[in-house]
């Protein structure tokens, strides 16, 4: 038996889950019916996000509460269809509350990227990248 390849559901651990579930609502994102007073979730295109209290989060995986300031060194991303459309989802995080990183710039690599942090100041990077493509349902089509 091999473990699957596959990420279904990331959950992070959040100071506020009322503030951390408003500010992923103003993103425009909805919340999943598997959402309860516990735990929220949201379905994006390929995966799930969930948000739950940390401390109950590190409790239920066993592991010890340090929070940290700084870089934890995890990074989420959202990809876009566009390199136009970095700049514009930044500021639309931004205008949820979202603390802009990075703005939109040329990368390396030849696409576009910036960052925002989230509430708990989770990084979250937006980019384009030429060289990927997305399925019909939104998802990348990392072949």
């Amino acid at each position: 038996m091999t473990v699957p390849a596959r990420v279904s559901i990331v959950t992070i651990g959040v100071s506020d889950l009322a503030r951390s579930t408003k500010f992923y609502e103003a993103l425009g994102w909805e919340k999943s019916a598997a959402s309860s007073e516990a735990i929220s979730v949201f379905r994006t295109a390929g995966g799930v996000l969930a948000l739950y209290p940390f401390d109950l989060l590190a409790e239920d995986a066993k592991l010890p509460a340090l929070r940290t300031s700084g870089f934890g060194g995890i990074t989420l991303a959202i990809n876009v269809e566009r390199a136009e459309d970095v700049q514009p989802s930044l500021d639309a995080a931004a205008k949820a509350g979202a603390k802009i990183l990075k703005p939109a710039m040329n990368a390396e690599w030849g696409g576009v990227s910036g960052y925002f942090a989230d509430p708990d100041g989770y990084p979250w990077e937006i980019a384009w990248n030429p060289h990927s493509s997305f399925k019909p349902d939104g998802s990348l089509d990392a072949r």
